[in-house]
């Protein structure tokens, strides 16, 4: 029987209400938006750290600070 730990207590899903369980698929995919998310922000990150370091190449290198 598959179960789910919740706040440290075991849970077996056969005997969770259909509603619980809408509850819990909806967590998931909640889980799984947010980890294609942070993985998408990590690409954005270094593309703009690219850019940054590209922009700092184009520079002039004698600019007044």
């Amino acid at each position: 029987m598959p179960t789910i730990t919740i706040d440290g207590k075991d849970y077996d899903l056969d005997d969770l209400s259909k509603d619980a369980k809408a509850q819990i698929d909806s967590i998931v995919l909640c889980d799984r938006k947010l980890a294609e998310l942070q993985s998408e922000a990590a690409i954005i990150q270094t593309a703009r750290n690219a850019y940054v370091g590209a922009l700092q190449e184009l520079l002039p290198k004698d600019a007044a600070n």
